[in-house]
């Protein structure tokens, strides 16, 4: 289980926002931490992740791949 890890993206990844039901791509730039808030779940590969105060939905392959484990706990998300 991946909640509560935080990880530094190495390259810009894809992500998913819902703002009033609509959802709306959003790109996550290199070297933004983002928090894992839960997930995945049901085996389907989405995880929802904590990025400068927005809920996003991620697929885990891209946060493993794009991503470093931080495991320094003085770095935000």
């Amino acid at each position: 289980m991946l909640s509560g890890k935080r990880f530094k993206l190495e390259r810009a990844t894809l992500a998913v926002e819902v703002i009033d039901g609509r959802r709306t791509a959003v790109t996550i730039p290199a070297g933004a931490i983002v928090k894992v808030a839960a997930g995945p779940v049901n085996g389907d590969g989405i995880m929802n992740v904590l990025w400068e105060g927005r809920k996003l939905a991620m697929f885990a392959v891209d946060v493993n791949v794009r991503g470093t484990e931080i495991t320094d706990h003085s770095a935000k998300a």
